[in-house]
Parts: structure tokens; C-alpha cells; sequence
């Protein structure tokens, strides 16, 4: 790797035009897990770069930090320094601020915020989106012969998308019910919306929450008669980004709606082979997206990175 002032790239030949790629992820973040997963992605963004063959790519970092003015800056930073097309950032409010300032310049964003209203106007979102899971979930679950719902959602803003979703997939296969309990995220508060929930009388909820909440919320409902047998615990894709769960007894026997497990198989063993370590859960995405920009960088300088190019229904 050559690595000068946040620049990664191949040793170019004499005459090539470098395609600058910017990319904006959180490395100064206050919460450590964004920070490890900023890096992750990063490696992951290089990994591409490498596979790719391109020898013209040139990728410069900036830094999302924890959002809104630190993200716009990251954005000046990298169009001034000829950025063709940014991948990231990770924020939904990042994004918000990047946005506006690359269309000026006529760059495209490519980004890996879930939340779908920050899309359009030069923005492009590759990630994994609440809404898509949860009516995944809910309709196999009435395809499986379950249409008494309620639903367990976090008071925060992952769970207002989620909710409004699960509201939307309910109606959308005639389902009854759609009781919705909500609680803080915290361990303390799941007691009193999961007894509420038992007692709705739905033979599927669905809990969008992952994590050590989850571990919480499951034996909670068993605790409250919510059994196998009868009641079917439904999840969306955070509940993917902790393997322990599979360990989980509560939680035997539930579904929800993920990427397929060895969909990634090959960039997983590649990126362990390479860094010597696992990758973030996310860190496949950065990788999705480098790919993508090398593929489109293939034509003249410049050219790649329309919008026609961006929006190719045979692309990514």
C-alpha cells in the first residue's frame, strides 16, 4: 500500500489519470464500535480497490467524526482535492450535510445510511434497509400461516422506521392486530412492554431490537407464557450482527429477515486472509461500493460516475 495524507492507491504509470474516489466514514467517532467499524470498512474499501485490478484508483480518506458540521467539512476537504465520487458517509445525517455540497460540484454520494428519506438528489444508499426487513419478515410469517401481529419497538429512530413498516406489512397481508409496545433502550424497561405484549393474544411478534436487549426481551416473554408452539418471535437484520444469539433458548425457533449466511463467504475468508482479523459486519458494504466505483471507472475520465451509470438497472 502507499499511504500519503489519508491517500491509498496503486503506484500509477507515467501518463494515467488517477480516478479520485473520496471516502467518508467516522474515524474520530466518540462510541469505540463506530470507530472499529469505520476501520473495518475502510480495509474493506481497499480490499476492492486491490481486487479490482485498477491500477488508476486513487482512494483519499476524511472524517466523518460524529456527524453534521464535521461530515460537510470532510466533503469540501475531499472535492477540493478532486473527488470524482464519494462512498459513505454512515449517517443519515452526515449524509444530509455531504449532499447538497457534492451536487454543486456535480459528484455523486454513495452512502451507507439506512435511513431511506436521506436518498435522491445525488445520493444513493447501499446498505441494508429497515423497511425491506421488516416486510420481508412480516409476510413470511402470514405466508406461514401467522396473522395475529404485535410488535416490541425501541423508542429511538430505527425503531420509528421499523414501526412505521411494520404498520405498512401488516395491512399489507391482511394481518389483525399490529399492537405495538414501546421501550427505552435499556435492560430495565423491556419488563413491563413485553408482559403487554404476551398478552396481546398475537401469534407473531416481531422485536426490532438486537443485542443484549434482545437477550433480555426473550426470556422476559417466555417468562410471561410466550411459547414456541404458539407464538412465533420475529426479527429484522439486527438481530444478524450478533452470532451469540443463535445460543439464545428463548430465541429458538425464530425468524428473521438477513443477507443469506454464506452470501459473503468469499470476501470474509479474502478479508480474514488479508488483515488477520474478522470483519466488521458492515465492512462488506465498503467493499460493494469500491467495486462498483472501479467498474464504473473503466471509461473516460471524468465520464464514469452519471447518473444514468448510477442508476444502470444491470449494475449494483
Amino acid at each position: 500500500d502507499v499511504y500519503s495524507l489519508g491517500v491509498m492507491a496503486y503506484e500509477m504509470a507515467a501518463g494515467q489519470v488517477p480516478v479520485r474516489v473520496g471516502v467518508i466514514l467516522p474515524f474520530t467517532s466518540s462510541v469505540a464500535g463506530t470507530r472499529a467499524l469505520a476501520q473495518s470498512m475502510l480495509k474493506a474499501a481497499e480490499l476492492a480497490m486491490f481486487d479490482s485490478g485498477n491500477p488508476t484508483i486513487l482512494l483519499m480518506t476524511a472524517d466523518e467524526g460524529n456527524g453534521g458540521a464535521a461530515a460537510a467539512q470532510a466533503a469540501q476537504q475531499l472535492l477540493s482535492q478532486g473527488a470524482e465520487i464519494i462512498v459513505g458517509p454512515l449517517f443519515g445525517p452526515s449524509v444530509q450535510a455531504v449532499t447538497p455540497i457534492a451536487r454543486d460540484r456535480g459528484v455523486p454520494v454513495l452512502a451507507f445510511s439506512t435511513e431511506k428519506s436521506v436518498a435522491g438528489n445525488g445520493a444513493y444508499l447501499l446498505s441494508f434497509m429497515p423497511q425491506n426487513e421488516v416486510r420481508r419478515v412480516v409476510s413470511y410469517a402470514a405466508a406461514n400461516g401467522h396473522h395475529q401481529f404485535a410488535g416490541l419497538i425501541p423508542q429511538t429512530a430505527y425503531g420509528n422506521v421499523a414501526e412505521a413498516a411494520f404498520q405498512d406489512s401488516v395491512a399489507a397481508v391482511h394481518g389483525t392486530g399490529g399492537d405495538v409496545e414501546h421501550f427505552a433502550p435499556d435492560a430495565g424497561s423491556v419488563a413491563t412492554p413485553s408482559s403487554a405484549v404476551a398478552k396481546s393474544g398475537a401469534d407473531a411478534i416481531l422485536i426490532a431490537q438486537g443485542g443484549t436487549l434482545l437477550r433480555a426481551i426473550g426470556p422476559t416473554l417466555s417468562l410471561e407464557g410466550v411459547t414456541k408452539d404458539k407464538v412465533k418471535l420475529l426479527g429484522t437484520g439486527l438481530w444478524d450482527d450478533d452470532r451469540a444469539l443463535a445460543r439464545e433458548a428463548a430465541l429458538e425457533g425464530s425468524w428473521y429477515a438477513a443477507p443469506a449466511p454464506n452470501a459473503d463467504a468469499e470476501f470474509v475468508n479474502k478479508y480474514r486472509a488479508t488483515y488477520g482479523a474478522a470483519r466488521a459486519q458492515l465492512a462488506s458494504l465498503a467493499y460493494d461500493a469500491v467495486s462498483l466505483v472501479a467498474l464504473l471507472s473503466q471509461g473516460p475520465a471524468y465520464h464514469g460516475f452519471t447518473t444514468a451509470a448510477m442508476n444502470d438497472p444491470n449494475g449494483f
